[in-house]
């Protein structure tokens, strides 16, 4: 035997007795690509929101531009990326059955479209914005690295945990999120390795571009009781509700926006001046943008009762009617403000219901219980995930089978007396 084949001979026993060894290099390789593209990606749109936010803030004039607003987003969407409005729906279509490249352009018009939500007081979040960013951005590298379908399936999980964890700073809960969300009920765990690569390093990138991250403290955790447990599963159950009623009502309002506005441009546009003129009525601006400064406040004193409901509805008229964003962050300001309101009569601390509503509406509205719990032990600490892990819960089983994601499947149903069918997604139900 030559030395050369020998050499082979010792470098092909050395991978069978590690087999596992070129899979893991193969996908850190991919992971490190990901979680830069996704990490930059999301420290760019992270200093440019807080950039327009503040601007916003600054100028209240700007919130009377919301329709011609509107109609821009509407027109650039109807005009050149019909393919790719979908968003988040179309990241699941092709995690399910890949087709033609994500366009590039997703990410581009997302970023634009969120961006001038957020500058003249559309009332939108940003999860979706990072995960389209991030996925259509890691999708390009599919064809330069010959993924197979599989892989290229691998890669959009790995791309959304990448977005989600760097936009949020949670780069645990943003694995499980993306392995999650897809369908309800099944996690692909064949992606697990390359989905928590892809989310920490990106969220590594993310804090060395120097991106801020919110920070939000529990420092009123009760022992655990009977009392306690039993207050702790009440509370789920209206969070379950609450995220129910979110979920059924944007996509109805949507509807309706699509039934009785033929032009698609002029559905924003018409939703930008039923919500500038509610921000007028109301004569505040704490309902529309992120909500950020309303959101630490609902940890820390009394607000009232009726917050949530109005950032609800607002949420529901700017991206329904076809604004861009998205509803995560808005939906973490309705659980926040609702568990608010609940503490002027369920006896918990109110930080830690401000909490458990933060991460229940949110796991209620996307299906996604474990993701919420990690994300509630990743901003609020191991002490209180008990809690968390309680309200959550509760409130997936008590929001039935609804979601903010159309495409999302029914991988198995919450309970099997429901009359729900596995393997199909909430459009066809």
């Amino acid at each position: 035997m030559s030395k050369k084949d020998t050499k082979t001979s010792n470098v092909s026993g050395f991978f069978t007795k590690y087999p596992a060894l070129p899979y893991v290099l193969k996908w850190v390789s991919i992971s490190i690509l990901v979680g830069t593209l996704a990490g930059s990606a999301s420290a760019g749109f992270l200093i440019s929101l807080d950039y327009v936010t503040n601007l916003r803030e600054s100028n209240l004039w700007l919130i009377s531009l919301l329709p011609i607003a509107g109609l821009v987003v509407g027109l650039m969407y109807q005009f050149f990326g019909k393919e790719v409005e979908s968003g988040n729906n179309l990241l699941i279509d092709n995690i399910h059955e890949p087709k033609e490249t994500i366009p590039l352009k997703m990410a581009v018009f997302v970023y634009l479209g969120t961006i001038i939500t957020h500058l003249f007081g559309g009332s939108a979040g940003r999860e979706g914005t990072a995960l389209q960013m991030a996925g259509s951005l890691s999708d390009q590298l599919s064809k330069p690295l010959k993924l197979s379908i599989e892989d290229r399936k691998v890669l959009l999980i790995s791309a959304i945990a990448a977005g989600f964890g760097s936009v949020f700073g949670t780069p645990l809960a943003g694995a499980i999120f993306a392995l999650e969300f897809q369908k309800t009920g099944k996690m692909r765990y064949n992606a697990i390795f390359p989905a928590f690569s892809a989310a920490i390093l990106a969220d590594l990138v993310t804090n060395l571009w120097q991106a801020k991250h919110t920070h939000y403290s529990i420092s009123n955790i009760p022992e655990l009781d009977f009392k306690t447990l039993l207050f702790s599963i009440l509370s789920g159950i209206l969070f379950g509700i609450c995220a129910a009623i979110f979920s059924k009502s944007i996509h109805k309002v949507g509807y309706l926006f699509k039934s009785k506005i033929s032009f698609p441009a002029l559905r924003p546009f018409i939703g930008g001046i039923i919500v500038a003129v509610a921000v007028w009525l109301i004569g505040s601006t704490k309902y529309i943008g992120l909500g950020i400064p309303t959101i630490l406040a609902s940890f820390t004193e009394a607000l009232p009762y009726y917050d949530f409901a109005l950032k609800m509805a607002l949420t529901i008229l700017t991206l329904a009617a076809g604004f861009k964003g998205g509803e995560v962050t808005p939906l973490f300001f309705i659980g926040a403000t609702l568990g608010n309101a609940l503490a002027y009569f369920i006896p918990l601390p109110l930080d830690l219901l401000a909490g458990m509503g933060f991460v229940s509406v949110f796991a209620g509205a996307t299906n996604t219980p474990l993701a919420c719990i990690m994300l509630g032990i990743e901003l609020f600490g191991a002490d209180s995930a008990v809690y968390m892990a309680v309200a959550v819960v509760t409130a997936y089983l008590f929001s039935g089978h609804n979601s903010i994601y159309t495409k999302q499947f029914i991988g198995e149903t919450k309970h099997k007396n429901h009359k729900y069918q596995e393997g199909k997604n909430f459009q066809e139900l």
